[in-house]
Protein backbone atom coordinates (compact mmCIF):
# COMPACT_ATOMS: atom_id res chain seq x y z
CA UNK A 1 0.00 0.00 0.00
CA UNK A 2 1.12 3.49 -0.53
CA UNK A 3 2.34 5.10 2.32
CA UNK A 4 3.15 9.30 2.63
CA UNK A 5 6.71 10.13 3.34
CA UNK A 6 8.24 9.48 6.93
CA UNK A 7 6.14 12.18 9.53
CA UNK A 8 4.00 13.22 6.74
CA UNK A 9 0.02 12.69 7.36
CA UNK A 10 -1.87 10.66 4.75
CA UNK A 11 -4.25 13.53 2.89
CA UNK A 12 -7.80 13.16 1.67
CA UNK A 13 -5.77 13.30 -1.90
CA UNK A 14 -4.06 10.27 -0.70
CA UNK A 15 -7.48 8.59 0.04
CA UNK A 16 -8.97 9.21 -3.19
CA UNK A 17 -6.06 8.13 -5.33
CA UNK A 18 -5.92 4.80 -3.62
CA UNK A 19 -9.64 4.58 -4.03
CA UNK A 20 -10.21 5.24 -7.54
CA UNK A 21 -12.24 7.52 -6.83
CA UNK A 22 -12.59 11.77 -6.43
CA UNK A 23 -12.16 13.98 -3.55
CA UNK A 24 -15.63 14.62 -3.21
CA UNK A 25 -16.90 11.26 -3.42
CA UNK A 26 -14.41 10.76 -0.20
CA UNK A 27 -15.70 13.70 1.04
CA UNK A 28 -18.98 12.46 0.84
CA UNK A 29 -18.30 8.93 2.22
CA UNK A 30 -16.65 10.48 5.29
CA UNK A 31 -19.37 12.87 5.67
CA UNK A 32 -22.05 10.12 5.64
CA UNK A 33 -24.20 11.63 2.93
CA UNK A 34 -26.79 9.79 1.02
CA UNK A 35 -26.40 8.65 -2.63
CA UNK A 36 -23.13 6.88 -2.89
CA UNK A 37 -22.95 3.44 -4.01
CA UNK A 38 -22.51 0.69 -0.80
CA UNK A 39 -19.68 -0.83 -2.49
CA UNK A 40 -17.74 2.47 -2.76
CA UNK A 41 -18.42 3.20 0.90
CA UNK A 42 -16.94 0.07 2.00
CA UNK A 43 -13.88 0.79 -0.35
CA UNK A 44 -13.26 4.10 0.49
CA UNK A 45 -13.61 3.23 4.80
CA UNK A 46 -10.85 0.29 3.89
CA UNK A 47 -8.91 2.52 2.57
CA UNK A 48 -9.05 5.20 4.87
CA UNK A 49 -8.26 2.13 7.93
CA UNK A 50 -5.15 1.56 5.45
CA UNK A 51 -3.72 4.49 6.07
CA UNK A 52 -4.56 5.95 9.01
CA UNK A 53 -5.74 8.85 7.31
CA UNK A 54 -7.96 11.70 10.50
CA UNK A 55 -9.74 14.03 8.87
CA UNK A 56 -9.41 17.61 10.24
CA UNK A 57 -12.15 18.28 11.97
CA UNK A 58 -11.75 22.18 12.16
CA UNK A 59 -11.53 22.33 8.55
CA UNK A 60 -14.35 20.21 8.08
CA UNK A 61 -16.74 22.20 10.44
CA UNK A 62 -15.95 25.07 8.79
CA UNK A 63 -17.11 23.48 5.33
CA UNK A 64 -20.24 21.27 6.79
CA UNK A 65 -21.23 23.33 9.53
CA UNK A 66 -21.66 19.88 11.41
CA UNK A 67 -19.88 19.11 14.38
CA UNK A 68 -20.37 15.23 14.36
CA UNK A 69 -21.44 15.46 18.12
CA UNK A 70 -24.42 14.74 19.30
CA UNK A 71 -26.10 15.43 23.11
CA UNK A 72 -27.88 12.59 25.23
CA UNK A 73 -29.58 13.92 27.31
CA UNK A 74 -31.33 12.98 30.45
CA UNK A 75 -33.08 13.84 33.20
CA UNK A 76 -31.65 11.17 35.79
CA UNK A 77 -28.83 11.86 38.32
CA UNK A 78 -26.07 10.05 36.84
CA UNK A 79 -25.22 7.05 39.27
CA UNK A 80 -28.86 5.93 38.86
CA UNK A 81 -28.84 5.88 35.38
CA UNK A 82 -25.57 4.03 34.74
CA UNK A 83 -27.08 1.21 36.78
CA UNK A 84 -29.86 0.86 34.99
CA UNK A 85 -29.27 -2.01 32.37
CA UNK A 86 -32.08 -0.42 30.54
CA UNK A 87 -30.14 2.26 29.76
CA UNK A 88 -27.26 0.37 28.80
CA UNK A 89 -28.54 -1.66 26.39
CA UNK A 90 -30.21 1.71 24.49
CA UNK A 91 -27.06 3.24 25.22
CA UNK A 92 -25.43 0.35 22.79
CA UNK A 93 -27.81 0.96 19.78
CA UNK A 94 -27.54 4.53 19.91
CA UNK A 95 -23.43 3.69 19.71
CA UNK A 96 -24.00 1.68 16.79
CA UNK A 97 -25.37 4.33 14.27
CA UNK A 98 -23.55 7.15 15.82
CA UNK A 99 -20.58 4.85 14.39
CA UNK A 100 -22.35 4.83 11.39
CA UNK A 101 -21.95 8.10 10.87
CA UNK A 102 -18.19 8.93 12.67
CA UNK A 103 -20.20 10.98 15.44
CA UNK A 104 -19.47 11.06 19.04
CA UNK A 105 -21.79 11.15 21.99
CA UNK A 106 -21.27 13.80 24.30
CA UNK A 107 -24.03 12.81 27.84
CA UNK A 108 -25.47 15.78 29.40
CA UNK A 109 -27.20 15.57 32.90
CA UNK A 110 -30.03 17.44 34.32
CA UNK A 111 -29.17 16.25 38.17
CA UNK A 112 -31.56 19.39 39.43
CA UNK A 113 -33.05 22.55 37.96
CA UNK A 114 -29.88 24.55 38.32
CA UNK A 115 -28.60 22.68 35.36
CA UNK A 116 -31.26 23.49 32.83
CA UNK A 117 -29.31 27.03 32.15
CA UNK A 118 -25.89 25.41 31.15
CA UNK A 119 -27.26 22.50 29.05
CA UNK A 120 -29.50 25.22 27.19
CA UNK A 121 -26.89 27.19 26.81
CA UNK A 122 -24.49 24.16 25.55
CA UNK A 123 -27.15 23.06 23.10
CA UNK A 124 -27.81 26.46 21.52
CA UNK A 125 -23.91 26.79 21.44
CA UNK A 126 -22.91 24.99 18.07
CA UNK A 127 -21.39 22.23 19.85
CA UNK A 128 -23.59 19.69 18.35
CA UNK A 129 -25.77 18.82 15.51
CA UNK A 130 -29.06 17.38 17.59
CA UNK A 131 -30.19 15.90 20.61
CA UNK A 132 -31.48 12.69 21.95
CA UNK A 133 -33.18 13.14 25.11
CA UNK A 134 -34.54 10.69 27.69
CA UNK A 135 -36.91 10.34 30.75
CA UNK A 136 -38.57 13.56 30.73
CA UNK A 137 -40.67 14.41 33.65
CA UNK A 138 -44.22 16.26 33.59
CA UNK A 139 -43.72 19.95 32.39
CA UNK A 140 -40.27 19.34 31.90
CA UNK A 141 -38.52 22.92 30.38
CA UNK A 142 -36.42 20.47 27.59
CA UNK A 143 -38.98 20.37 24.74
CA UNK A 144 -39.16 24.09 24.75
CA UNK A 145 -35.73 24.96 25.25
CA UNK A 146 -34.82 22.73 22.59
CA UNK A 147 -37.53 23.99 20.15
CA UNK A 148 -35.91 27.54 21.37
CA UNK A 149 -32.29 26.73 19.91
CA UNK A 150 -33.60 25.65 16.76
CA UNK A 151 -31.97 22.21 18.03
CA UNK A 152 -32.95 18.85 15.43
CA UNK A 153 -34.32 16.16 18.47
CA UNK A 154 -35.57 12.70 18.81
CA UNK A 155 -37.04 12.01 22.20
CA UNK A 156 -36.91 8.44 23.98
CA UNK A 157 -40.36 7.74 24.96
CA UNK A 158 -43.62 9.12 23.83
CA UNK A 159 -45.39 12.70 25.45
CA UNK A 160 -46.83 12.51 28.75
CA UNK A 161 -51.29 12.89 28.26
CA UNK A 162 -51.66 16.40 27.96
CA UNK A 163 -47.99 17.19 26.12
CA UNK A 164 -49.12 16.11 22.78
CA UNK A 165 -50.00 19.63 21.87
CA UNK A 166 -47.77 22.11 23.78
CA UNK A 167 -45.36 22.63 20.35
CA UNK A 168 -43.23 19.40 20.75
CA UNK A 169 -42.46 18.70 17.08
CA UNK A 170 -40.39 16.22 17.06
CA UNK A 171 -40.27 12.46 16.51
CA UNK A 172 -39.95 9.79 19.12
CA UNK A 173 -39.22 5.84 19.39
CA UNK A 174 -41.15 4.27 21.96
CA UNK A 175 -41.88 0.27 22.78
CA UNK A 176 -45.78 -0.78 22.50
CA UNK A 177 -46.02 -0.59 26.20
CA UNK A 178 -49.82 -1.14 26.41
CA UNK A 179 -49.65 -3.86 24.08
CA UNK A 180 -46.79 -5.71 25.72
CA UNK A 181 -48.42 -5.22 29.07
CA UNK A 182 -51.78 -6.44 27.68
CA UNK A 183 -50.12 -9.75 26.42
CA UNK A 184 -48.37 -9.87 30.07
CA UNK A 185 -51.76 -9.74 31.85
CA UNK A 186 -53.74 -12.23 29.17
CA UNK A 187 -50.83 -15.15 29.24
CA UNK A 188 -51.57 -14.63 33.54
CA UNK A 189 -55.38 -14.75 32.80
CA UNK A 190 -54.59 -18.10 30.78
CA UNK A 191 -52.99 -19.74 33.68
CA UNK A 192 -55.76 -19.68 35.52
CA UNK A 193 -54.30 -17.25 37.94
CA UNK A 194 -57.60 -15.09 39.67
CA UNK A 195 -55.62 -12.75 42.19
CA UNK A 196 -53.30 -10.65 39.76
CA UNK A 197 -51.30 -7.71 41.16
CA UNK A 198 -49.41 -5.34 39.39
CA UNK A 199 -46.18 -3.36 40.44
CA UNK A 200 -46.12 -0.17 38.05
CA UNK A 201 -43.20 2.37 37.84
CA UNK A 202 -43.79 6.23 38.60
CA UNK A 203 -47.22 6.62 36.70
CA UNK A 204 -47.18 10.08 36.61
CA UNK A 205 -43.99 11.16 35.67
CA UNK A 206 -43.16 7.80 33.28
CA UNK A 207 -45.73 7.82 30.19
CA UNK A 208 -44.29 4.14 29.97
CA UNK A 209 -45.50 3.08 33.75
CA UNK A 210 -48.60 4.61 33.12
CA UNK A 211 -48.75 2.72 29.64
CA UNK A 212 -48.32 -0.61 31.09
CA UNK A 213 -50.99 0.33 33.85
CA UNK A 214 -53.12 0.62 31.38
CA UNK A 215 -52.42 -2.41 29.49
CA UNK A 216 -53.23 -4.37 32.57
CA UNK A 217 -55.96 -2.29 33.71
CA UNK A 218 -57.04 -3.21 29.84
CA UNK A 219 -57.31 -6.95 30.62
CA UNK A 220 -58.58 -6.29 34.18
CA UNK A 221 -60.67 -3.27 34.03
CA UNK A 222 -62.50 -4.28 37.21
CA UNK A 223 -59.29 -4.95 39.80
CA UNK A 224 -58.96 -3.39 43.28
CA UNK A 225 -56.78 -0.65 43.72
CA UNK A 226 -55.74 -3.23 46.78
CA UNK A 227 -53.45 -4.83 43.87
CA UNK A 228 -51.74 -2.22 42.29
CA UNK A 229 -48.50 -0.82 44.05
CA UNK A 230 -46.27 1.62 42.61
CA UNK A 231 -42.64 1.38 42.11
CA UNK A 232 -39.66 3.44 41.11
CA UNK A 233 -37.87 1.21 38.41
CA UNK A 234 -35.10 0.08 41.02
CA UNK A 235 -35.00 -3.03 42.07
CA UNK A 236 -35.04 -2.40 45.57
CA UNK A 237 -38.26 -0.13 45.39
CA UNK A 238 -40.17 -3.48 43.56
CA UNK A 239 -39.29 -5.54 46.61
CA UNK A 240 -40.50 -3.40 48.99
CA UNK A 241 -43.79 -2.44 46.66
CA UNK A 242 -43.96 -7.13 46.39
CA UNK A 243 -44.11 -6.78 50.38
CA UNK A 244 -47.06 -4.20 50.17
CA UNK A 245 -49.17 -6.15 48.31
CA UNK A 246 -48.29 -9.34 50.26
CA UNK A 247 -49.21 -7.61 53.42
CA UNK A 248 -52.30 -6.02 51.91
CA UNK A 249 -53.83 -9.29 49.36
CA UNK A 250 -51.83 -12.42 51.10
CA UNK A 251 -53.95 -14.20 48.57
CA UNK A 252 -52.74 -13.27 45.38
CA UNK A 253 -51.49 -15.47 42.95
CA UNK A 254 -50.05 -13.56 40.13
CA UNK A 255 -47.92 -10.24 39.63
CA UNK A 256 -47.10 -7.87 36.29
CA UNK A 257 -44.01 -6.44 37.27
CA UNK A 258 -43.33 -3.14 34.50
CA UNK A 259 -39.50 -4.15 34.37
CA UNK A 260 -37.62 -6.51 34.48
CA UNK A 261 -34.95 -4.94 37.41
CA UNK A 262 -38.50 -4.53 39.36
CA UNK A 263 -39.63 -7.92 38.85
CA UNK A 264 -35.88 -8.88 40.17
CA UNK A 265 -36.89 -7.48 43.28
CA UNK A 266 -40.67 -8.62 43.62
CA UNK A 267 -39.53 -12.27 43.30
CA UNK A 268 -36.38 -11.56 46.39
CA UNK A 269 -39.39 -10.48 48.25
CA UNK A 270 -41.64 -13.79 47.13
CA UNK A 271 -38.45 -15.69 48.20
CA UNK A 272 -38.27 -14.51 52.25
CA UNK A 273 -42.00 -14.59 52.11
CA UNK A 274 -41.73 -18.35 51.43
CA UNK A 275 -43.58 -18.28 48.11
CA UNK A 276 -42.71 -20.78 45.37
CA UNK A 277 -42.96 -19.24 42.09
CA UNK A 278 -44.31 -19.95 39.82
CA UNK A 279 -46.63 -22.54 41.83
CA UNK A 280 -47.75 -20.36 44.40
CA UNK A 281 -47.56 -16.96 42.39
CA UNK A 282 -46.28 -16.21 39.02
CA UNK A 283 -44.58 -13.38 37.93
CA UNK A 284 -44.02 -11.67 34.49
CA UNK A 285 -42.15 -8.74 33.42
CA UNK A 286 -41.20 -6.34 31.08
CA UNK A 287 -38.13 -5.68 28.75
CA UNK A 288 -36.38 -8.88 28.07
CA UNK A 289 -32.84 -7.25 29.47
CA UNK A 290 -30.94 -10.89 28.49
CA UNK A 291 -28.73 -10.52 31.77
CA UNK A 292 -31.50 -10.02 34.42
CA UNK A 293 -34.09 -12.36 32.78
CA UNK A 294 -32.57 -15.42 32.14
CA UNK A 295 -30.49 -15.47 35.35
CA UNK A 296 -33.07 -14.72 38.12
CA UNK A 297 -34.21 -17.74 40.01
CA UNK A 298 -36.14 -19.02 37.99
CA UNK A 299 -35.52 -17.31 35.52
CA UNK A 300 -38.08 -14.92 34.18
CA UNK A 301 -40.80 -14.85 31.43
CA UNK A 302 -41.55 -11.38 30.36
CA UNK A 303 -42.54 -9.09 27.63
CA UNK A 304 -39.72 -8.45 25.13
CA UNK A 305 -39.04 -5.04 23.60
CA UNK A 306 -35.85 -4.75 21.26
CA UNK A 307 -34.58 -1.75 23.40
CA UNK A 308 -30.83 -1.19 21.84
CA UNK A 309 -32.65 -1.66 18.09
CA UNK A 310 -34.97 1.01 19.70
CA UNK A 311 -31.66 3.18 20.19
CA UNK A 312 -30.55 2.76 17.26
CA UNK A 313 -34.27 3.76 15.69
CA UNK A 314 -33.21 7.41 17.52
CA UNK A 315 -29.96 7.70 16.51
CA UNK A 316 -31.08 7.45 12.59
CA UNK A 317 -34.16 9.13 13.36
CA UNK A 318 -31.94 12.24 14.32
CA UNK A 319 -29.43 11.90 11.31
CA UNK A 320 -32.36 12.07 9.21
CA UNK A 321 -33.26 15.22 10.54
CA UNK A 322 -29.94 16.85 10.68
CA UNK A 323 -28.99 15.40 6.55
CA UNK A 324 -31.88 16.91 5.10
CA UNK A 325 -33.13 13.46 4.18
CA UNK A 326 -36.29 12.80 7.07
CA UNK A 327 -39.66 13.49 5.51
CA UNK A 328 -41.60 17.00 5.90
CA UNK A 329 -43.75 15.07 8.72
CA UNK A 330 -42.93 14.02 12.17
CA UNK A 331 -42.64 10.38 11.93
CA UNK A 332 -42.00 8.67 15.36
CA UNK A 333 -41.56 5.03 15.95
CA UNK A 334 -43.26 2.42 18.32
CA UNK A 335 -41.33 -0.76 18.32
CA UNK A 336 -43.78 -4.32 18.47
CA UNK A 337 -43.08 -6.33 21.87
CA UNK A 338 -44.02 -10.36 22.21
CA UNK A 339 -44.29 -12.41 25.28
CA UNK A 340 -41.11 -14.26 26.40
CA UNK A 341 -41.64 -17.75 28.29
CA UNK A 342 -39.61 -19.03 30.80
CA UNK A 343 -40.11 -20.89 34.36
CA UNK A 344 -41.44 -17.99 35.96
CA UNK A 345 -44.97 -18.07 34.81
Amino acid sequence: MTRRPNGQRPTLEDVARQSGVSKSTVSRVINAEPKVRAEVVERVREVIAELGYVPNQAARQLVTRRTNAVALVATQPQDRLFLDPFFDCLLRGIRRELGRHNAQPVLLFLDDPDDYARVADYLGGGHVDGALLFSLRPGDRLPEMIDRVGLPAVFGGRPLPGEADTGRRHPYVDGDNRGGARQAVQHLVSLGRTRIATVTGPYDQENSAAQRLAGYQDVLPDTSSHLVERADYTRQGAADAMAALLDRRPDLDAVFVASDLMASGALQTLRERGRRVPDDVAVVGFDDLADIAESTDPPLTTVHQDVEEMGHLMARLLFDRTTGTAATDVASVVVPTRLVRRASA
